[in-house]
């Protein structure tokens, strides 16, 4: 059995969706970050970087969102949750989710661990005053010419749709309203909330939020 390691409210939700989306047999495991739990030795064996998602399979760790994707998409082929015989429209859906986490994440991240770049306060607060610029224009470039029709790859979900619709649960903390500039990632995240397996993850994910 594959054993996902998450923290409600972080990018680990892309995973367990997909892995629910694929009918995987796996376990969910909370990390508590607000105690500390991704830094203690038991975690940090498991994951040295003290981060989620961390995915335990029969072969060993894997971590970094879009790896844990690409694993689920190819190892539950039969899902249908990306093109993995088709090594182009592949690599679209890498380059897609690794956007997302290299760029998108990392400009989000500002807001709220932005000591990982930087200890003065004068540019700590910087970083903070330009999320709402910097995560706007990450996904604008979605918005304009990345999303490609009612799904993130067009007419099909794939992997994709779990990981942006994570990252727009971001978006009000971080200062944009969807709904008003950005109406088509708007459309795909209540698109995605239609979705039984979307309702019965998130209602897991967030339960012990309260």
């Amino acid at each position: 059995m594959l054993k996902l390691f998450y923290s409600p409210g972080s990018c680990a939700l892309a995973s367990h969706i997909a892995l629910t989306d694929a009918g995987a047999d796996f376990e969910a495991v909370r990390i508590d970050f607000g105690a500390g739990e991704q830094l203690k030795p038991g975690y940090l064996e498991i994951n040295p970087k003290g981060r989620v998602p961390s995915l335990i399979a029969e072969d060993g760790v894997l971590t970094e969102t879009p790896a844990i994707l690409a694993y689920i998409a190819q190892r539950y082929a039969a899902a249908k949750l990306a093109p993995v015989n088709d090594a182009f429209a592949f690599a679209r859906a890498q380059e897609f989710n690794s956007y997302l986490c290299s760029t998108v994440h990392v400009a989000h991240a500002h807001r709220g661990r932005g000591k990982r770049w930087a200890d003065d306060p004068i540019a700590l607060a910087d970083m903070k005053r330009k999320v709402p610029e910097t995560v706007f224009n990450a996904l604008k470039l979605i918005e304009d010419g990345m999303l490609k029709g009612p799904w993130v790859m067009g007419d099909t979900y794939t992997i994709c749709d779990a990981y942006l619709y994570t990252v727009t649960l971001w978006l009000k903390g971080d200062g944009i309203d969807p709904a008003r500039q950005l109406p088509r990632i708007a459309e795909h995240r209540q698109r995605m909330e239609e979705r039984d397996v979307v309702k019965a993850v998130v209602a897991d994910h967030f339960a012990e939020l309260g």
